[in-house]
């Protein structure tokens, strides 16, 4: 059977990890392979470099630059050694983060030239690119109440939760930018809801993809 890439895209707490689960349990009732698996990160290589991209804190600040080429680096690890290979081999993939967060995160908050980042994202990915994303949106100020009592980030140092409002802002406005200019892929669903809920609009999104 045809392998496909589904990504899951949105702003710190908007429940993309919970999401993943839920979808991955329903794809494997049905018969299918499913690998779920996230970025930066998803191979030895690339966990290590999202420790610096994610954890780093040192008096050496870590430029905007070379946070993007770095997340790009674990992308080319990604994309090459696991994704790709799982997606010929008839899999479906589904992956917590892919290079919209790129364009977001980097291009629309940290202000980096959107042409650079998509040039680089095309670059690093190829032709490894989505069959569908869902955008799971929330606003910062809901994602924010979530990750301050989310079990996993507790005690620990995470460069992208400790940005201000604006920059989270910033992080949705162009997540729903991305969603406008690409209807066709990216698909918005409302993270408010129960976790069932928005499992159950996200089974109905990807029933034809998979």
């Amino acid at each position: 059977m045809k392998g496909c890439f589904i990504t899951f895209e949105g702003p710190e707490g908007a429940g993309k990890s919970t999401q993943l689960r839920l979808l991955g349990e329903y794809i494997k009732k049905l018969g299918r392979e499913c690998l779920t698996t996230r970025e930066p990160g998803g191979t030895p290589i690339a966990e290590q470099l999202r420790g610096v991209i994610k954890h780093h804190d040192s008096q050496e600040p870590l430029f905007d630059e070379s946070e993007l080429l770095l997340i790009e680096a674990a992308r080319a690890q990604h994309v090459r050694y696991l994704i790709k290979p799982a997606v010929e081999r008839g899999t479906i993939v589904l992956c917590d983060r892919f290079y919209d967060s790129s364009t977001a995160y980097q291009g629309y908050a940290r202000g980096m030239e959107l042409q650079k980042v998509k040039l680089l994202n095309e670059f690093v990915a190829g032709n490894c690119k989505p069959d569908l994303t869902i955008l799971l949106d929330l606003s910062p100020e809901n994602g924010f109440r979530r990750t301050v009592t989310r079990e996993e980030t507790q005690n620990t140092h995470d460069r992208f939760e400790l940005e201000n409002l604006a920059f989270h802002l910033a992080v949705r406005n162009g997540f729903l930018e991305i969603a406008r200019n690409e209807p066709g892929r990216v698909k918005i669903v409302d993270a408010t809801g129960t976790p069932e809920e928005i499992h159950r609009q996200i089974v109905e999104l990807v029933k034809d993809v998979i």
